[in-house]
């Protein structure tokens, strides 16, 4: 998950949410994983956030995304950036994208390529990536996802792929989220959930379609083709 950036007077506000996300992902790192950390939904639900998974290594689930990735791998809102790292270890020609440069910690201990920036802005190399990941709920980023997924397909070669994670679970509407923790409440914020069933019709507007979709370890996945 990469919670946009605030502007530069409000990064040191308790309740910016990268501020909040990025104490949250130091503190798993440190190995304290005892207080809840919640996404709070605009209808008043609240869903519980994986942060320790997100800084940690990858897991089977992963794995399943990224064996069907192919070089080269823009990784949009790559967090700390272990499928970053974990590519990159492997020889994969990858880039992680984050807005916040206190966030990618895993990814720069591996010395993989990183690019501090906004996905909707300049970006290198558009139009020739081989796989566009959106992982950890990622395809959220701007509440849009039709937008985000037309701005994927834009930076994809032809015969690239989109390969996202979706929400699992109730049905979800864009709107504002916001970050809870044990005493913290981050501001307001636009995001999206997307689930499988809203998928092919989100795909076919931003020119893509669903190639397949997938499962591990209660996660799920979708590979999208350019059209």
């Amino acid at each position: 998950m990469s919670v946009p950036a605030s502007r530069a007077e409000a990064t040191t506000s308790a309740g910016d949410p990268s501020a909040v996300l990025s104490r949250w992902l130091r503190e798993v790192a440190d190995g304290e994983d005892l207080a809840p950390r919640l996404l709070r939904l605009s209808d008043g639900r609240v869903l519980p956030l994986p942060v320790a998974r997100w800084a940690g290594p990858v897991d089977a689930a992963d794995e399943s995304l990224m064996v069907r990735a192919r070089g080269p791998v823009l990784d949009i809102g790559c967090g700390p950036g272990r499928l970053t790292a974990a590519l990159h270890r492997r020889g994969v020609e990858v880039l992680g994208l984050e807005l916040v440069e206190s966030i990618p910690v895993l990814a720069r201990a591996a010395g993989a390529p990183l690019l501090l920036g906004n996905v909707f802005g300049d970006v290198p190399r558009a139009g020739e990536w081989g796989s566009v990941l959106l992982a950890d709920g990622n395809i959220g980023i701007g509440g849009e996802p039709v937008r985000l997924l037309r701005r994927a397909r834009e930076l994809l070669h032809p015969g690239g792929s989109v390969l996202c994670e979706l929400h699992v679970g109730r049905a979800v509407p864009s709107g504002q989220v916001r970050l809870e923790g044990l005493g913290t409440t981050s501001a307001w914020f636009s995001w999206a959930m997307l689930g499988r069933r809203g998928l092919p019709e989100a795909a076919a507007a931003a020119g893509l379609a669903v190639e397949e979709t997938w499962s591990a370890q209660g996660r799920r996945f979708a590979a999208l083709l350019p059209v």
